[in-house]
């Protein structure tokens, strides 16, 4: 049977979609330019200002799972509208804080509200869009859209913070969560598993954010600071809890993440190619940035501004993606071409110099950008075509949650080994005069040696400052070969275990037994 072809309402849903998933996404990355003026206004110490830019991303990756089941069973369009009331509310609190205890707690109140928002509105997608191939040019749009937000978050702030005051970061989230509480009721329908029949599994919920906190905060931690105890036995006890919450899914008689989805031929590789995709994007993405700055100059302003120009090959690379699939191009094909794509651009990265230029660079971004995003897009719509309709919820938060894991684990490691290629390389190469104690904060960051050589007799600040800028791209080079190896090793399993993987429809549902239920009140 043919799947019904979505119209004019249903493509019109997908852009009020749209809005809570661009803020969600901007939201991970525009406090970048706002840190220094909530630093000067609201004095916190320095844990205070760490937890008031990680606290948003801990709780977000950490509710993921939970909210996705939640919304399937109580509506995804339900639970839409209470994350934007939450994230709204959360904002403009945000906005007015007057103390760092107070922010911070409103910054995990904004997770909150993400973490029903991203997998809500992507759910919502594979319910709208039932024709395979409309559905694949609707995951492209959004997985563009949540690209896009995390690049545009400093450029947005950035803006508001040269003519408004740091709260502005928070209020123009208003605008459009209002937008979506007044369209989301006229234009989305709710869909709901239509007889659950079972209690929400609290434990499973329970287990899966102690599993998911603790383990983030332990990688995040392991990557600013380097391997100590307190954050290697958070990971140790986010493992165990982990461990504890698999079992609980495999013996409940009602789990939250039903095992069957694993079942399905690629869903398991869909999760665990996009976390590869996204483990080499922010592994690298850490060095990129701070090469614009730090290495050629620029301000913050402008090297966010610089960060936009890989958009334009962006933007032609799901929708070529999407077309090739449409045209019956094996899905395998599609993906590892676009690893191997994403490894050209880590290639690229290896040609850069301290003295090359923005070009080069921003090329290898683009390269690297396009490839990740048609991996992304057709990954993620290969997962919500092999689950069906009803447990497209908990799809949805299974893959967005094994994103977060991948980006947290891909700064750790390959900013480790950057870091480590660095210090070794300035050590050999800085100049031997240096004030006592000098080279060891020389030896930290790029940023620090910076601030050394500033300190230094003009004659002898050139030296430190070539010494430095060539040891970290040393280091970039390193992480490049660690994205590199990681992007043709996923291209060649994609291209010999998964081939034949053509985009099919869902299992058919039967009629009697419906698995989701539209509920078209509110909806003209």
């Amino acid at each position: 049977m043919t799947a019904q072809r979505a119209g004019r309402r249903e493509w019109t849903a997908l852009v009020v979609l749209l809005l809570p998933l661009l803020l969600v996404s901007m939201d991970v990355s525009v406090l970048y330019f706002a840190v220094p003026f909530i630093s000067r206004d609201l004095h916190p110490t320095a844990a205070q200002q760490l937890w008031i830019f990680d606290i948003y991303g801990f709780v977000l990756s950490g509710l993921l799972l939970t909210m996705g089941a939640l919304g399937d069973r109580i509506g995804r369009r339900r639970l839409l509208l209470l994350g934007a009331a939450a994230f709204g509310t959360a904002s403009a609190a945000a906005a007015y804080a007057h103390n760092a205890e107070t922010l911070i707690a409103l910054r995990a109140l904004l997770g909150v509200g993400g973490a029903t928002l991203m997998p809500s509105t992507l759910a919502l997608v594979r319910n709208l869009f039932p024709d395979e191939r409309q559905r694949g040019t609707a995951v492209a749009v959004w997985s563009g859209t949540l690209t896009g937000g995390v690049a545009l978050g400093p450029v947005l702030s950035g803006f508001l913070l040269n003519h408004f005051w740091w709260g502005s970061v928070f209020l123009v989230n208003l605008p459009a969560m209002a937008l979506l509480l007044i369209l989301a009721p006229l234009l989305v329908p709710e869909f709901k598993d239509s007889s659950p029949g079972h209690r929400f599994d609290l434990l499973g919920s329970a287990l899966s954010l102690a599993a998911t906190l603790p383990t983030v905060y332990g990688i995040k931690r392991i990557a600013a600071d380097g391997f100590t105890a307190p954050p290697t036995l958070a990971i140790v006890a986010g493992l165990a809890f982990g461990a504890a919450f698999v079992q609980r899914q495999r013996t409940a008689e009602h789990p939250m993440v039903n095992p069957a989805l694993f079942h399905r031929r690629g869903f398991g590789p869909a999760i665990a190619l996009n976390a590869a995709a996204m483990f080499a994007l922010a592994g690298f993405s850490v060095f990129s940035t701070q090469y614009l700055q730090l290495v050629l100059g620029k301000s913050a302003l402008e090297a966010a501004l610089w960060s936009l120009a890989p958009s334009a090959l962006v933007g032609c690379a799901a929708p070529v993606a999407t077309a090739l699939s449409q045209r019956g191009v094996d899905r395998a094909y599609i993906v590892g071409g676009a690893f191997a794509l994403a490894a050209l651009g880590y290639a690229t990265a290896l040609g850069v110099t301290a003295g090359s230029g923005i070009w080069l660079v921003l090329l290898a971004c683009g390269v690297v950008a396009a490839g990740i995003v048609m991996v992304m897009t057709q990954n993620t719509d290969l997962a919500l075509s092999t689950v069906p309709p009803q447990g497209a919820g908990a799809a949805s938060a299974l893959l967005e949650t094994g994103q977060e894991f991948g980006a947290a684990l891909g700064t750790a490691v390959l900013g480790s080994l950057g870091a480590a290629v660095y210090r070794r390389e300035v050590t050999d190469s800085a100049p031997a005069a240096l004030p006592d104690g000098a080279l060891h904060s020389v030896r930290q960051t790029l940023g620090n040696a910076l601030t050394v050589a500033d300190r230094l007799p003009s004659q002898a600040r050139p030296a430190l400052v070539h010494a430095a800028r060539t040891a970290f791209v040393q280091g970039m080079h390193a992480a490049a070969i660690g994205a590199l190896a990681v992007m043709l090793l996923a291209s060649g399993f994609v291209l010999t275990r998964l081939r034949g993987l053509a985009s099919a429809p869902s299992p058919a549902i039967p009629a009697e037994e419906p698995a989701i239920m539209p509920e078209t009140a509110g909806v003209r």
